[in-house]
């Protein structure tokens, strides 16, 4: 009788084992999602912040129109963007535009002390910093998922269940280039 119990004892404990990772897995995988969707709820505040930023810099810089038009389609690639790889590809575009953008500034100090160019600096910033944190927090999940993924016993029921390793978030090459600013 004794030897029963201690059999249902070790199903118990090895069906809890299960559980616990399979939904461990599970929150993991939607840690990753989750960080992946506030990567994009920033890129849309971004992009959205956009459109106010030219207006108010098309009434300083009216001759300054290739910059205006450079933002636009970028800010448009970003917003049209499908999947992780263009979102990623067309970031880069944008921030490279923007850059430009914010060194027109430079030569209107009207412009720079614009209450409203001023607030919506202040908030593309403030966004940049969020895009940032969004990024790392991404790849921390990540992180966290693949250690799981290759370390045992984790890598054992992650096989058993399925569950592969993913991949990072990574900027491209000219992404990591410092922004040149031609007139």
């Amino acid at each position: 009788m004794a030897w029963i119990w201690i059999l249902v004892v070790i199903a118990i404990l090895v069906a809890l084992i299960f559980f616990y990772y399979f939904n461990r897995l599970v929150i993991l995988g939607n840690r990753i999602d989750n960080s992946l969707s506030q990567i994009d709820v920033q890129l849309k505040r971004r992009a959205d912040l956009i459109p106010n930023l030219i207006e108010t810099v098309k009434g300083y810089a009216k001759h300054e129109k290739s910059i205006m038009t450079e933002v636009t389609k970028a800010r448009q690639a970003l917003v049209s963007a499908k999947d992780l790889v263009g979102r990623v590809k067309a970031n880069g575009v944008l921030e490279n535009a923007l850059g430009k953008l914010f060194a027109i500034a430079e030569n209107y100090p009207n412009l720079k002390a614009n209450e409203n160019f001023a607030k919506l600096q202040d908030e593309l910033t403030t966004t940049e910093d969020r895009i940032a944190y969004a990024r790392q927090f991404y790849n921390d999940s990540i992180l966290s998922y693949n250690n799981m993924c290759k370390t045992f016993p984790g890598n054992f029921f992650a096989n058993i269940y399925g569950k592969k390793e993913k991949e990072y978030l990574q900027i491209t090459e000219s992404e990591k280039e410092p922004v040149k600013v031609k007139f």
